[in-house]
């Protein structure tokens, strides 16, 4: 375990700096995040309408949420959760993708801020929220349980955390870095590490010591033909938690 005091890895922050100016883009280097944002925020909304007790039928049926998208990157998921009537902040720490996010926003007529922070500074603010959005982000930080620790400070009595990643597995090994990155080409090589990625049991055991529980898990696979992402029950490759923390609704 990394006894870092800082979440931020120099080497993640300058390798997707060079990559800022390529989010919008949707067949460039960032392609599978648009595919895979599309289901994801689709089982957001469905997870979060249902532990809200939302219509997920309405046009907005997150309006009155504050929601905070930690590794926002530049935008993609927290326009599409912004669109859903929730009050977004995202937050990122390199510095090109919140100057993205922020330009690609301007003609957008959403609830939605982006900062260049870190998740420990806002916790130590005491900013909280309703829900906290981890999406590919936590197989990217240098303290993986002070990132949870903090993240999870910052969702309120009542409020749910989602987390995305990628298990450590030989399966993931074989599809997200060898597949992806070197095959198939889909990702620029050194996109992730394969020590990096967590355990959903090591995840689930961070969010528990933090006062979270886990309510729902689930698998995304990607088909190579058509790239299309789709969800599973198997977690081996690509997986999808919600967690809640118990308290006031």
């Amino acid at each position: 375990m990394n006894n870092s005091a800082s979440t931020i890895d120099p080497a993640e922050v300058e390798f997707y700096s060079k990559l800022a100016a390529t989010w919008w883009n949707p067949d460039g280097p960032f392609w599978p995040l648009h595919k895979l944002n599309a289901l994801r925020t689709d089982y957001l909304r469905s997870s979060l309408c249902r532990l809200f007790g939302r219509d997920d039928s309405s046009h907005r049926p997150l309006h009155g949420l504050r929601v905070l998208d930690i590794g926002c990157g530049g935008g993609i998921l927290s326009e599409s959760i912004a669109a859903t009537g929730a009050s977004v902040l995202g937050i990122d720490v390199v510095e090109r993708n919140i100057h993205i996010a922020r330009q690609h926003a301007e003609n957008h007529e959403l609830d939605l801020e982006y900062r260049l922070v870190t998740a420990e500074e806002l916790a130590a603010a005491g900013q909280q929220f309703d829900i906290v959005l981890n999406m590919e982000v936590v197989e990217h930080v240098a303290n993986l349980s002070l990132f949870v620790e903090s993240a999870a400070r910052m969702v309120r009595p009542g409020g749910v955390m989602a987390v995305a990643t990628i298990n450590r597995t030989l399966r993931s090994w074989a599809f997200a870095i060898v597949g992806a990155e070197y095959v198939l080409r889909w990702l620029p090589r050194g996109t992730h590490q394969w020590r990096r990625f967590p355990k959903p049991a090591e995840i689930e055991a961070l969010l528990s010591a933090a006062g979270m529980k886990v309510q729902d898990r689930v698998g995304v696979r990607v088909n190579p033909v058509t790239r299309g992402f789709s969800l599973m029950s198997s977690l081996a490759v690509n997986y999808m938690l919600v967690a809640t923390r118990p308290g006031a609704g």
